[in-house]
């Protein structure tokens, strides 16, 4: 062994063994009490990354839980005023209800319709005044959910008695109904007011018609303010009427036989036509009137008159119900025609309808002037004063405002369709955005949509509590509307819910994860810090050794 001074080796190699003990239990200390495996950079690069993008995410994760307590508050403020609404509008609904009692005064109904107002009031100022953190929820849109006005009050009608007051009449003074064929409803505006009202088209060819449809044309439909709809005298439930004997008399019997006098003269029988033909004889003369009921294209008029005077015809020749046994007849005899239909009912007295049609040229004019009340309020409608002795009917009561069907099925016999025209319209929506996750994707947003909540957007601004029908039908409308309101905010406070618990449990699961890369391991660290502690002391204590080695020199020196 060489022994020398200029350079202790061994003790040099000591104190480094020593200064790296010393800096591994400093390291292990500053763990221990930080709790934190990496307390700087050096500690694990990569780890001190991926734990910091963790640290990010898991502080947007208590953020997210934030938010959706704010949503979901939110969400409760929302139902708890829809809650309100709904609660007045069920009241309004007993209103309306109460207004169509026989007893009550039109005092009485006014009354209700003062109570009415105030609660439309209220449902406005709770759509106004509900807010949240200073923020208004509900939507301040006034566009009604019945849609276009002209347009909801021909639904109106056609639900609440056009429709079902003219199938009953069909059936009680014809005798005749469909057979439970569809019946499609279209709204257009086609020729401009006062030329074609309305019309029914269908696919002929085969007797009965099929795919047929009722077309009422909006120039002329939808202005009227009262239930009958239209202006004196061709109010629109009248319209109406007359269409659909053209759509059941389509679908009871061999339609594409009938000649067009007795097919546009029955629909005017049905509701009276004495106005028109008045006013038809004043431009004119009777003669005129009945000439024009032959041909290929007969006038409206001639072919009233001459259905009138067949009706009356068929009454003196033992008919039971006059033109009600000729149209029973054909419609329990499928392929029979005019001719064979009146051929049989009369027992020969009309062999056919050239038969009838001239001894209506002959007789007509007579039966106009003598038989025929032109003066009168009543119509001429069968079963009505002048056609057959019956109450009178002017041309505002003839068909009567009040169904005797529900509103969603106007019908009997037939499949009524009335399309996307009885979808109503939209209102206004307030749209609020929820974080719902750490990222900037659109999967970390939920929107939340509020509806606009007043009477005006719920399309009961012009509530009229004296029109029970029609009330019911938009007070219904409305309670349906914020019902499915209700839904989509309990559903959005679900997806809230959910998203509440995902992001629990994301939270814990990424809290795992970095506890794995930045927390310590107390029992490893104490082992550690054991270890160094010792090798530490025995370093130092080989360190002494190594520094007493110049004494073995001196001690060759003396």
């Amino acid at each position: 062994m060489t022994l020398s001074i200029n350079n202790n080796t061994l003790s040099l190699q000591a104190q480094r063994r020593l200064a790296e003990h010393a800096a591994d239990a400093a390291s292990t200390i500053s763990t221990l009490s930080s709790g934190s495996r990496i307390n700087g950079a050096a500690d694990d690069a990569a780890g001190q990354a991926i734990s910091a993008r963790m640290t990010s995410q898991l502080r947007g994760m208590r953020q997210v839980m934030r938010n959706i307590s704010d949503g979901t508050s939110m969400l409760q403020v929302a139902d708890s005023a829809m809650a309100n609404i709904g609660d007045s509008l069920q009241r309004l609904r007993e209103l309306a209800v109460q207004s169509g009692d026989g007893g009550m005064s039109d005092l009485d109904r006014g009354a209700l319709q003062q109570e009415a107002t105030q609660i439309l009031a209220q449902i406005s100022d709770v759509g106004k005044t509900t807010q949240f953190n200073g923020q208004t929820l509900f939507s301040q849109d006034a566009s009604s959910i019945g849609g276009d006005d002209k347009v909801r009050k021909v639904i109106d009608g056609l639900k609440t008695g056009w429709l079902g007051s003219a199938e009953a009449m069909i059936k009680k003074y014809y005798g005749i109904e469909a057979d439970g064929a569809g019946l499609e409803l279209r709204l257009g505006n086609t020729d401009g007011p006062s030329n074609v009202l309305a019309y029914v088209e269908g696919t002929t060819g085969s007797g009965k018609w099929s795919n047929l449809s009722l077309n009422l044309d909006m120039a002329d439909f939808g202005g009227g303010g009262t239930a009958d709809g239209g202006a004196s005298p061709m109010y629109s439930d009248r319209i109406v009427a007359h269409e659909m004997t053209h759509a059941i008399m389509a679908r009871s019997m061999n339609f594409d036989s009938l000649p067009k006098w007795f097919v546009e003269g029955t629909a005017e029988l049905i509701h009276g036509a004495d106005e028109r033909l008045r006013g038809a004889i004043a431009g004119s003369s009777v003669a005129a009137v009945v000439s024009g009921a032959s041909g290929p294209n007969p006038s409206y008029e001639g072919a009233y008159a001459a259905s009138r005077y067949l009706h009356d015809r068929l009454k003196q020749l033992g008919v039971d119900g006059g033109m009600k046994g000729l149209m029973t007849y054909m419609s329990k005899n499928q392929g029979a025609t005019l001719d064979t239909a009146l051929n049989a009912v009369t027992n020969g007295a009309y062999t056919d309808a050239g038969a009838f049609m001239a001894d209506f040229q002959a007789n007509g004019a007579n039966f106009i002037n003598t038989r025929m009340n032109l003066v009168n309020a009543d119509t001429g409608a069968i079963g009505g004063l002048d056609a057959d002795g019956g109450p009178s009917s002017d041309a505002k009561d003839v068909v009567s405002d009040v169904g005797y069907t529900a509103p969603d099925k106007p019908l009997q016999n037939f499949k009524f369709d009335f399309g996307d025209y009885d979808d109503g319209a939209a209102t206004g929506i307030n749209r609020m955005q929820i974080q719902v996750g750490a990222g900037t994707g659109k999967d970390d947003l939920i929107e939340l949509q509020f509806s606009a909540m007043n009477a005006q957007a719920l399309g009961l601004a012009d509530l009229d509590m004296t029109k029970t029908a029609v009330a019911l039908l938009h007070i219904d409308q409305a309670i349906d509307f914020v019902d499915k309101q209700r839904i989509v905010a309990g559903a959005a406070g679900n997806r809230l819910d959910m998203a509440a618990s995902n992001t629990q449990t994301g939270s814990v699961n990424l809290a795992a994860a970095q506890s794995r890369i930045q927390d310590v391991d107390y029992a490893e660290s104490a082992t550690r810090l054991t270890r160094s502690q010792i090798l530490q002391r025995a370093a130092s204590a080989m360190l002494t050794q190594a520094n007493g080695q110049a004494s073995a020199v001196l001690a060759l020196l003396r």
